[in-house]
């Protein structure tokens, strides 16, 4: 039977259609006037679709890139740092901190757990310059507790900054980031905007701003101060990825649309889409006989499944590519071999979400070689779309 390529992994995403016909037809130098009429809507877009009244950002680069500028512009060698840390990608906050000399202080906790309020607030002492968190873990698929975590910060006084990597986080969950007093939030192009890798966005509060200015760590390409002072007229301080911002506008465009002309409604409207793909996924695996790995605080972004006794996950994901052309990711650092993570973020529909669970179904059979039941992990997420269907047509205040 014919096989299309599908992309069910946390990043990259499936490409929006209108977006891929952006790019590869535009053609404009990034130093003309109509190229900055673009860039400066991509910014007022941006944050809209943050939901911030802070200064945006667009930089050329991974979301790691951003991750360093959220380090490096806010830090001087030897401050100290907190980093919270229960997965790959806060590691990552980890080894960026101790790159830049700073003392770091972390709270681990295992792979798929999120954090004791109160150990934060123990641990948050008068010199700890920054907090660094993830807003969602998506090597475990985990949901972090960022508006409790921003809450304990803000307790703390204006010294402390609270950065949020929501690389996975916007788009797929709701957050509060003027209102919680988050003070650099970071997206990626290849997640819920629904375009290829090679952008990254953050949004600074006026708090961190002045932290800059007497920040002592060394920067040049991710110098915010230099993109802050272009952005005001309508630039990039370096050559910007032209086509990328292109296919941005025209993403940021569709979830407008999404809304009816209303950005903060499209905005919902996506983290919605993705919280139901997500509840569909769930039932559909748990109906499969299948255990969730995060189940205390799952994200919506993707879900993170355990592997079967016996079966490595790698078997698992092979068998979704070789049988099915389709991607899901295997797990990361430690957990590599013993999940399997399917996405929600983006371009993602019920079909998509009814089609990979059939195929998960067909892919148990063949790695495990033991009875399964077809059509039970469909059936599973059938009815939760059921009930979300039947929940939207109810009048308000019905039971």
């Amino acid at each position: 039977m014919l096989r299309k390529n599908r992309l069910f992994t946390p990043g990259p995403t499936p490409i929006l259609p209108a977006a891929q016909t952006a790019m590869a037809s535009f053609a404009m130098h990034h130093r003309t006037a109509d190229f900055r009429a673009l860039f400066s809507r991509v910014l007022s877009d941006l944050k809209q679709f943050i939901g911030t009244n802070n200064d945006v950002l667009v930089l050329t680069a991974s979301g790691t890139g951003a991750m360093e500028g959220a380090v490096s512009n806010l830090i001087s060698p030897g401050d100290k740092v907190l980093v919270l840390s229960a997965g790959k990608f806060g590691e990552r906050w980890r080894d960026l901190a101790k790159a830049f000399g700073c003392e770091v202080e972390v709270i681990s906790g295992p792979y798929g757990e999120t954090f004791s309020l109160d150990e934060i607030r123990r641990k948050l002492t008068p010199e700890i310059r920054a907090v660094y968190v993830q807003a969602t873990e998506s090597s475990t698929g985990a949901r972090h507790d960022v508006e409790g975590i921003a809450k304990v910060v803000r307790a703390s006084g204006d010294d402390t900054l609270l950065v949020v990597d929501a690389i996975t986080g916007l788009g797929t969950t709701h957050l509060n980031v003027d209102g919680w007093g988050i003070d650099v939030i970071i997206g990626g192009s290849q997640k819920a905007l629904m375009i290829p890798p090679g952008l990254a966005y953050c949004a600074i509060s006026e708090r961190a701003w002045r932290r800059m200015e007497t920040a002592k760590s060394p920067r040049y390409y991710f110098d915010f101060r230099k993109e802050r002072k272009a952005a005001a007229k309508g630039e990039s301080a370096f050559t910007p990825a032209t086509s990328m911002f292109a296919a941005l506008s025209t993403a940021l465009d569709f979830v407008r649309q999404m809304g009816d002309g209303d950005m903060v409604a499209g905005r919902e409207a996506l983290v919605n889409n993705a919280e139901l793909a997500a509840a569909m996924t769930r039932a559909g695996a748990q109906a499969l006989g299948l255990k969730l790995f995060s189940p205390s605080s799952p994200s919506a972004a993707l879900t993170a499944i355990k592997a079967p006794a016996g079966v490595n996950s790698g078997a698992i994901v092979k068998e979704f590519r070789e049988s099915f052309a389709a991607v899901v990711a295997n797990g990361q650092g430690e957990m590599k071999g013993k999940l399997f993570r399917i996405a929600h973020i983006g371009y993602y529909d019920y079909l998509d979400t009814i089609g990979i669970l059939a195929a998960l179904e067909q892919v148990l059979a063949s790695v495990t070689a033991t009875l399964v039941e077809y059509g039970a992990g469909v059936r599973g997420a059938q009815q939760v779309y059921a009930k979300s269907i039947t929940q939207k047509s109810q009048p308000v205040g019905a039971r």
